[in-house]
């Protein structure tokens, strides 16, 4: 057992997360009973499955993790699982601090992050900076369909890496519509409207804070803002590409062959007026200098020795967040009711559901399953974890199954310390590709299914597997390959 209080001379953030976190681990059971055990783990499936009938239940995930999670804690602390006591109490450099144990459990730097990239996005996009981009390539198409495809598929793939995957398939979904209606090719926008609603999951691995598991894994495994970025570009680039000649292919979109049907194109799409979301042009430009500049500072923000590396990517989106915040001052909080909160309070509950099936051993267990796997070394194993990983992650929600799979590996010695490590980069690959094979899988594709059925388009559950497997099994075969040897 441990003392009732633990004394730190704490100088930063970072020495109080330490503490907590040495006090927790260090106040583990050493032996819990298997059926035990048996008992958060059958918790755990029960709680995937409920997510996974999210829409059937009518239940927000927040929701229904915050009920396990509330469940988890009961039992922990009737069963004696957890360290209600012994962490209840800190002295930081002399102070008191109180932590219900449910509080150092939640990983508040993934929270941060996430609440103030949503924030910094929500604002920026209020300058029509992103409906600008999309109509200017639009008219740099000359209406061409083939041309489309392309510049709306790459378009996907950027907004997704620097807007949630949501609301990049909103944008580019909706100018789809609009501009293949205008030009007399609403039959090619089914396929359209696919292409782009899997590629909003390829752009999702650009960079570090493109997706929740990106964040999730990437912050556990140590892997840096440009280290990320520098070692999924090639492969985002290669899945964009083939994803597009194959839905060009697939879907028969191809190039305008007269000059009377190029000149029409051109001069439909020339109507489209790239200004009109623009309200201040002074916020426009400062909005697309805050992008560039965020971007470049989060880059910047895993640089060992500078300060920032101190406080922290969740830092740098928050202090963005509160300069644009500034433009709207007198009417902020309409952003504030505006941010997923349901996303944050999941979060929040499921990091309190890992911690305590980390106490329960679960996680221990489950790892103990992916030994052989990891024991395959870094040839076959890799390539099997990342198809496993998409498999899952296709028919529930890949956060949870992102936060147990990390959690598992930072504690394997072979693989924890090592930032390295492409069994790393098998989970993130297999997370975010795995959206693709149901539309079930990912936010965005459930989207997309709704643009779909929005233009009285036919596409069932069923059709949209048969359509989406080949893409998937294309984006995960080159996924395997690129990990396997390039990373």
């Amino acid at each position: 057992m441990l003392t009732p209080f633990i004394t730190v001379a704490a100088e930063s953030a970072a020495d109080v997360v330490d503490a907590v976190d040495q006090a927790m681990h260090a106040a583990e059971p050493h032996h819990v009973a298997g059926w035990v055990t048996a008992l958060f783990a059958f918790l755990l499936v029960a709680m995937i499955a409920c997510l996974a009938l999210e829409e059937k239940l009518h239940a927000k995930k927040s929701v229904i993790v915050g009920l396990y999670a509330v469940v988890c804690l009961i039992l922990g602390g009737v069963l004696g699982l957890l360290p209600f006591y012994d962490v209840h109490h800190l002295m930081i450099a002399g102070h008191e601090v109180e932590l219900p144990v449910y509080i150092p459990a939640i990983d508040w730097g993934v929270i941060a992050i996430i609440l103030g990239s949503s924030l910094f996005v929500d604002i920026t996009s209020k300058s029509g900076l992103f409906t600008w981009i999309a109509i200017k390539l639009t008219k740099a198409s000359k209406g061409d369909p083939f041309m489309l495809l392309i510049y709306y598929g790459v378009m996907t793939v950027a907004f997704s890496a620097v807007l949630n995957n949501v609301t990049a398939m909103i944008i580019v979904g909706s100018l789809s519509a609009v501009s293949l209606g205008k030009l007399g090719k609403a039959d090619k926008l089914l396929g359209f409207l696919l292409v782009e609603g899997l590629l909003t999951n390829v752009g999702g691995l650009l960079t570090l804070i493109s997706s929740v598991p990106n964040i999730i894994v990437g912050n556990a495994a140590g892997i840096s803002f440009m280290t990320f970025f520098i070692k999924a570009a090639p492969y985002v680039l290669i899945a964009t590409a083939a994803t597009i000649w194959m839905g060009a292919k697939f879907f028969k979109i191809g190039r305008l062959t007269t000059d009377a049907d190029k000149a029409e194109a051109a001069l439909q799409v020339a109507a489209f007026d790239e200004n009109d979301g623009i309200e201040s042009r002074f916020f426009f430009w400062f909005g697309g200098t805050m992008l560039v500049l965020f971007i470049a500072v989060i880059a910047s923000a895993s640089v060992p020795g500078w300060f920032l590396n101190e406080l922290g990517m969740g830092f740098v989106a928050l202090a963005f967040a509160a300069v644009m915040l500034i433009r709207y001052k007198a009417t902020a909080d309409r952003f504030y009711q505006a941010l997923d909160w349901d996303l944050l309070g999941f979060f929040a509950a499921l990091f309190v559901v890992i911690n305590v099936m980390e106490h329960a051993m679960v996680l221990h267990e489950i790892g103990n399953l992916l030994k052989p796997i990891i024991a395959m070394g870094d040839t076959a194993g890799p390539g099997t974890l990342l198809a496993s990983s998409a498999a899952a992650s296709s028919v529930t929600d890949n956060i949870p199954l992102s936060a147990m799979l990390a959690k598992i590996l930072a504690a394997n010695p072979d693989v924890g310390a090592n930032a390295d490590s492409p069994f790393w980069w098998a989970i993130i690959f297999g997370a975010n590709l795995g959206g693709n094979i149901t539309p079930i899988g990912s936010a965005s594709t459930l989207v997309a299914v709704t643009i779909i059925h929005k233009n009285n388009l036919k596409l069932s559950f069923m059709g949209f597997v048969k359509a989406a497997v080949p893409f998937a099994a294309a984006q995960i075969v080159l996924a395997i390959v690129y990990v396997l040897l390039f990373l």
